[in-house]
């Protein structure tokens, strides 16, 4: 029964699990190279490295142009994904970690609402009921106390550019499903990178720090596992419908909570294992809304 259950589990829904599994792997691996004095736009730069070259020889493969054939909108994916970046480290730097972790993490229903309008995309209700499930999850897991209180007066500021790269994520998640009709996956994710590398050069300027062999090593592999969450993301969301592909993102938090307590020793405390059983029995009812209403029996 089990393995005619994951038999399935839509596709999209996997590619989406594999790609969450790898970007959380990627973060253990950016904290821990973090503790070798590595900025954090070195560490930008060096996953961009990476990534531009396992994509240009994964396109070169396929025996594909590297600048595939809409230009405009493969360039407007990578730069508001690079933008969408920045603004991520700027709310992480300028807000609380748990205001800023929650802000960016309402991405989903920005996807739902963009892929609404100009996806003509249908909200269905278990997404709605797994986006819900999922933000409340999030909050006790980073910040239970501003679910029983008001909290403290933040930068509008802040807020905003955290929304910010909240907004371009879920844009960078739209462009890519409008553009999985035309372009290949290799050449979507090789436009990332390209975009990505000149712009944390540039806000690297002086700082650059020599990584000894165990950062280097650290470094390459951020590069090889943000490269697999992005081939798992941009399969998803030629496979799944955008609203639904991009709410399983959530599941990273899951993944992480537990490379935390492996790697770093970081027991989870009370609300995180309560916001953790949201996140995931909201992920259940996205994939059993899936299940109903494909006529699928498990």
């Amino acid at each position: 029964m089990s393995i005619q259950f994951i038999h399935n589990i839509p596709v999209g829904v996997r590619f989406m699990l594999m790609s969450a599994l790898a970007f959380a792997i990627m973060t253990a691996c950016v904290k821990l190279v973090s503790t070798h004095g590595i900025p954090v736009f070195e560490i930008v730069a060096a996953r961009a490295i990476v990534s531009l070259i396992i994509s240009y020889v994964d396109v070169r493969r396929k025996r594909l142009s590297v600048w595939g054939h809409n230009k405009p909108l493969l360039i407007a994916r990578g730069a508001v994904g690079s933008l969408a970046l920045i603004c991520v480290y700027y709310a992480v730097t300028t807000l609380p970690l748990a205001e800023a972790t929650i802000l960016q993490y309402l991405h989903p229903v920005f996807t739902a609402l963009l892929a609404l309008v100009f996806l003509k995309e249908r909200i269905q209700r278990s997404t709605i009921v797994c986006i819900l499930f999922c933000i409340v999850g999030l909050v006790l897991i980073v910040s239970p106390e501003i679910a029983l209180s008001a909290g403290e007066e933040l930068s509008l500021i802040s807020v905003a550019v955290a929304l910010m790269g909240a907004l371009g994520s879920a844009i960078a998640y739209v462009i890519v499903k409008r553009l999985s009709n035309t372009e290949d996956s290799s050449v979507i994710i090789f436009y990332f990178p390209l975009m990505a590398l000149p712009l944390s050069v540039f806000l690297l300027g002086d700082d650059f720090v020599m990584p000894d062999a165990e950062a280097l090593v650290l470094l390459i592999l951020i590069g090889i596992f943000t490269q697999i969450g992005q081939v798992g993301l941009t399969k998803a969301m030629k496979t799944e419908v955008a609203s639904k592909a991009t709410a399983y993102s959530y599941i990273q938090v899951v993944f992480s909570i537990i490379f935390g307590w492996l790697l770093f020793s970081e027991i989870p405390s009370i609300w995180t294992w309560a916001g953790g059983a949201l996140i995931i029995i909201g992920a259940l009812i996205n994939v059993f809304g899936s299940f109903n209403r494909r006529g699928v029996k498990v």
